[in-house]
């Protein structure tokens, strides 16, 4: 019994550290490409609005949209969001990025350099 009363503390930080690692990792953003991803944010109508209460998603379009999602989802919630909205305007054409807007008119296109570049969008934005 002493000796299981030794080893409680130890394993108890140990429950706690692997708890607070694992809600750490999932709580990170995916990777994103640089060029492409700061290029296509530019035309995206989400942002992150820094506030002193936390964080929040605002949107450029709506200004009644406001989602508080909590500290562990805040990320996995603004890449579903962007990911959506990449869906209706994004398309990959002759390895060409083409933005549109809600009218479908084109907005901009970015040539795409690399296989890593069109990997990253088929997997942040679902095209």
């Amino acid at each position: 019994m002493n000796s299981l009363k030794k080893y409680l503390p130890i394993a108890l930080f140990l429950g706690f550290l692997l708890f607070g690692l694992d809600a750490f990792l999932q709580s990170k953003p995916s990777p994103k490409n640089e060029r492409v991803y700061k290029t296509v944010q530019k035309y995206s109508p989400f942002y992150l609005d820094k506030r002193f209460g936390g964080l929040q998603i605002l949107s450029k379009e709506d200004p009644e949209f406001k989602e508080k999602p909590n500290n562990m989802t805040l990320f996995k919630e603004f890449e579903r969001l962007e990911r959506e909205w990449g869906k209706k305007h994004l398309k990959i054409e002759n390895n060409q990025l083409i933005i549109v807007d809600n009218n479908g008119s084109q907005l901009s296109a970015l040539p795409l350099q690399s296989n890593e570049e069109i990997g990253f969008i088929h997997r942040y934005y679902g095209i």
